[in-house]
């Protein structure tokens, strides 16, 4: 068997070597390039996580900085608002105080006023019904009316004796009352007293 045979049996010749060299070579840039793609492809992909978590901690930080600040403006604005309404609130109330205080000191000016007028106009009355009335009437006068304290007087005691102790507290500020008016009561009275024996004289005369 010759070498010509020999190479068409089992051997290859050096042109088809060169030819699986040449293909073999093709293959494995082929196959680096793709490696290198691929690897490529995973770098790019972890560039773009760390970015994408890098722009949203910093977006979360920028929200976090925006909603605490806007949580200080809006409790600083509350805070002043509220320091507002109390000052408001203080300003009123002192307003009406002294709003208050006026009409008091004005109702008790015109009380005064009043009851000035009436012991005046009271006193005026008595005068007059005394210049115009006889002696023996207001000797008449004087003499029931001091029996009608001394009546008045035995009556009260009577009732003193009878009467339970609340009572008797209740009635003793009721009389300090009347004690404190006591001179335009007495005036009137006398006045009724004294027009009463006027008219029983005037009849008595008919």
């Amino acid at each position: 068997m010759n070498d010509e045979s020999q190479n068409k049996m089992g051997s290859p010749t050096p042109e088809e070597l060169r030819e699986q060299v040449e293909r073999t070579r093709d293959e494995l840039g082929q196959t680096v390039e793709a490696l290198a793609g691929k690897a490529d492809v995973k770098a790019q992909a972890k560039e773009k996580t760390a970015a994408a978590k890098k722009q949203a901690a910093e977006k979360s930080a920028e929200l976090k900085e925006q909603a605490a600040e806007k949580t200080a403006a809006a409790r600083d604005q509350a805070t002043e608002k509220a320091a507002a309404v109390k000052e408001q609130a203080a300003e009123k109330s002192a307003e009406l105080k002294v709003q208050a205080a006026e009409k008091t000191a004005a109702v008790k000016e015109q009380a005064a006023a009043a009851t000035a007028q009436i012991r005046e106009k009271t006193a005026q009355a008595a005068q007059a019904v005394k210049d115009k009335t006889p002696e023996p009437v207001q000797e008449k006068t004087a003499q029931a009316a001091t029996q009608v304290r001394e009546s008045a007087a035995r009556a009260g005691q009577f009732a003193v004796d009878r009467t339970p102790d609340p009572l008797l507290e209740k009635a003793d500020r009721a009389a300090k009352t009347a004690r404190a008016n006591r001179t335009p009561l007495l005036a009137g009275g006398a006045l009724l007293v004294a027009f009463l024996l006027i008219r029983r004289g005037r009849g008595g005369n008919k």
